[in-house]
């Protein structure tokens, strides 16, 4: 090939290559906003981000939403650079809340981070599930009672059901417990541990199908209790158990850290100390 056609030919694939680059960087845009393109990546990250959101919430995501995020994300670019045209990033308000938006988003990438790096493993699910698993061992009860305010009261339904009234009608009727009065005064299984102590303690002393004979005092009022049935624990398969047991090992490794970094830094603040949790337990509504 002579040197003059193969210059010729090499000069056209340059141009073309030339005219075909802005063709390339616009399909890279969804649009321009008085000369400056809106990427098309700001639509994708958009859509990401909706899509994850709808998903963890168990939605679905509408079929125009591609169509919807084009719209907001273009919208957002004329918005921003009127906001820019009138000065307003300048502005210590717009400042102060870019401020707290950089913290804000650091810090969580900061723990995302932390827990990428750290997660629970199997073994340590393992070990909180066995640790449960021996706490769980005992007596489980299934208990109805019926809770009114006032001794006397509590007698008079004690003397009705021994008459022939039915438990559970009797708790239905009279029980201000109405969590379980509308079952018949059921508490379902749990262990005696659950309850307060008055209550705990009269469960415990009663056979199958038995009554109170004398209405139980507690901080709530009179209690008048019928045991249904007693077994051993019943604990649920590890595989039950495993979302629970990790999620709450991963907000302990977290605090974990959060404090250690706490205590590690070098300030003359001093933070106040968190009050102590409540006591936690289930007892008679």
């Amino acid at each position: 090939m002579k040197p003059s056609i193969l210059a010729a030919r090499l000069a056209s694939i340059g141009l073309a290559a030339a005219l075909l680059v802005p063709t390339l960087a616009a399909a890279q845009n969804i649009a321009t906003v008085n000369g400056k393109p809106v990427p098309k990546a700001r639509a994708d990250a958009l859509m990401t981000q909706v899509v994850q959101q709808a998903m963890s919430q168990g939605q679905q995501v509408p079929p125009d939403m591609d169509r919807q995020i084009k719209d907001e994300v273009v919208l957002r670019e004329i918005f921003v650079q009127e906001a820019e045209k009138r000065g307003l990033p300048a502005s210590e308000s717009y400042q102060q809340q870019m401020e707290n938006a950089r913290q804000s988003l650091l810090i969580r990438e900061l723990f995302t981070d932390y827990q990428k790096n750290n997660p629970v493993s199997d073994a340590d699910i393992q070990a909180e599930y066995d640790k449960f698993k021996a706490q769980a061992s005992g007596k489980e009860y299934r208990t109805r009672h019926i809770l009114v305010d006032k001794e006397s009261d509590a007698k008079a339904l004690i003397k009705r059901i021994k008459g022939g009234a039915k438990f559970e009608d009797v708790a239905k009727k009279s029980s201000k417990d109405t969590g379980s009065a509308t079952n018949g005064g059921d508490l379902d299984w749990a262990p005696a541990a659950n309850y307060v102590p008055e209550f705990s303690e009269a469960m415990v002393k009663l056979k199958k199908g038995e009554m109170t004979a004398q209405p139980v005092k507690s901080q709530f009022g009179w209690h008048i209790l019928k045991l249904e049935d007693v077994r051993e624990a019943q604990v649920p398969p590890l595989e039950e158990l495993k979302p629970q047991i990790q999620q709450r090992l991963g907000q302990q490794k977290l605090i974990a850290f959060r404090d250690e970094l706490k205590n590690k830094a070098k300030t003359d603040y001093k933070f106040e100390e968190a009050p102590a949790p409540a006591p936690s337990g289930a007892q008679p509504r």
